[in-house]
């Protein structure tokens, strides 16, 4: 079923809100990854807001679909977009990488409310989504699970390991999305180990492939849909995306994968992200 104009415009002004929030939490921090958070963005809204069978009331029902964040680093976003659809309150925001603070440099299940599992050693994401899709059919509980990685993470031998195994047991419930914003810390994807053709590879693995722009919430909606209705093979979105989306200064600029910006840089993002 098509998402209507008007709820496409809601779940972009929540992404507006929540950008805002990833460039305040690393900001006050002055430490954290906004590049590949801002990226990923779109895609958290859409599956938070939209696609997901959640509900922040009951974080722990077993019957909610799981999602991993295997590119930890970029908490910040999956934080905000937590804060934002109401599993703890969004001033702990203020907290983030701070001594004692819940909101760690990188996901703890065992610190904050909607966490479905610990992350950020790279490329072991997919496994975990493994472990959860095979244990939703084996106890016939029928939840999704949903797995975003970076497209620098995917380098790691592990998480083509995890693909052949996703395949294997006929993972329809499972969706690897990646955030193919083409940089990593040590610059171009392509130039630091290439991994492209993806589509081609992913599909050699048994994976039902699509291709989205990632930061058109409408357009990532449609693919998520259309995954649900894929039987006997797991599947995956490659999601083009910009890394540090919408703040100019950050856009596809490499040494914004892991610093913080400063006062006068910060403002400037504030004034720019508006709907």
């Amino acid at each position: 079923m098509r998402v209507s104009d008007d709820d496409i415009r809601d779940l972009e002004r929540v992404a507006v809100e929540v950008r805002k929030s990833v460039v305040e939490e690393v900001y006050l921090a002055k430490s954290g990854h906004p590049g590949g958070a801002l990226s990923c963005v779109d895609i958290l809204v859409s599956l938070y807001f939209n696609q997901m069978n959640i509900n922040p009331e009951k974080p722990d029902d077993e019957n909610r679909d799981r999602f991993i964040l295997s590119k930890g680093h970029a908490c910040a976003a999956l934080y905000a977009v937590l804060a934002h659809r109401g599993y703890f309150d969004k001033e702990l925001l203020k907290g983030f990488r701070k001594l004692g603070s819940p909101l760690q440099g990188h996901p703890d299940k065992n610190k904050l409310p909607g966490i479905d599992m610990s992350s950020g050693s790279l490329g072991q994401g997919l496994s975990i989504a493994n472990g959860m899709a095979l244990s939703s059919k084996l106890d016939s509980k029928g939840f999704r699970v949903y797995c975003l990685v970076g497209d620098g993470e995917i380098q790691e031998g592990q998480f083509w390991e995890a693909a052949m195994s996703s395949s294997h047991y006929k993972l329809d419930n499972l969706c690897l999305i990646v955030d193919k914003n083409n940089l990593q810390i040590d610059g171009r994807t392509k130039d630091v180990m290439n991994v492209d053709p993806l589509n081609k590879k992913l599909e050699s693995f048994g994976f039902e492939v699509f291709e989205v722009d990632g930061n058109n919430i409408d357009e990532v909606i449609s693919v998520l849909q259309k995954v649900k209705t894929i039987k006997g093979k797991p599947c995956a979105i490659i999601a083009n995306t910009v890394k540090g989306k919408g703040v100019s200064y950050m856009e596809n600029k490499e040494e914004w994968h892991g610093k913080a910006p400063n006062e006068e840089e910060f403002n400037k993002a504030i004034e720019e992200l508006k709907f």
